[in-house]
């Protein structure tokens, strides 16, 4: 169960202020239909995450042992540091027709944002590390929507009362925690094997 809520509170604490949540704001302003974005929100999270999962289970039983630990170890050092980095969304982000309705706009747009993301890239690692696909694309899911809903519902009012540097700055503490976990139990074997 350790994969489910470490991945969940990871995801949900990195995805406060990032571009899909601010995705998640501009949507509902547009659309001003709720559950329609969610359950966009949703589809789409729960599509890219498994593709995710799936990749970072892959590479962790492909690479396994100390390569994989070394791998993760630096990749949640990496995500620390790049968590700090605020988003917003790019000019170049994929357009919401209102042709395609709320639901079908939620999902593409969510789907296309969330590739190559902070969150998308933290599944792959929770993935390697836990090795359980469905448990890791079930938490980070989880945290997705523990973020976005309340964006949706409560639109920019909720985004702006937190403060995000504060936030950026827990998130990165976690990651930074992790990684150290990880190379420390590299550390250890090492030291096991050259005594």
């Amino acid at each position: 169960m350790d994969a489910l809520f470490v991945s969940a509170a990871i995801v949900a604490i990195a995805e406060i202020g990032d571009k899909t949540q601010l995705l998640a704001l501009v949507l509902a302003a547009r659309f001003r239909r709720p559950l329609p974005i969610i359950f966009g929100i949703l589809v789409a999270t729960l599509a890219n995450h498994g593709l995710a999962a799936w990749a970072g289970t892959a590479v962790a039983a492909w690479l396994g042992g100390e390569t994989m630990r070394w791998a993760l170890g630096m990749s949640f050092l990496a995500m620390a540091a790049w968590i700090l980095v605020p988003d917003k969304i790019d000019d170049d982000a994929p357009g919401i027709g209102e042709r395609f309705g709320p639901f079908l706009a939620t999902t593409v747009a969510f789907f296309l944002v969330e590739i190559g993301d902070k969150t998308q890239i933290a599944t792959v690692a929770l993935a390697a590390r836990y090795e359980d696909l469905l448990l890791v694309t079930c938490g980070t899911t989880l945290g997705m929507m523990a973020a976005n809903v309340p964006a949706v519902l409560l639109g920019e009012a909720a985004a702006t009362r937190l403060p995000l540097r504060l936030v950026h700055i827990v998130a990165a503490i976690l990651f930074a925690i992790m990684g150290i976990l990880t190379l420390s139990k590299v550390g250890a074997d090492l030291i096991k094997q050259l005594g």
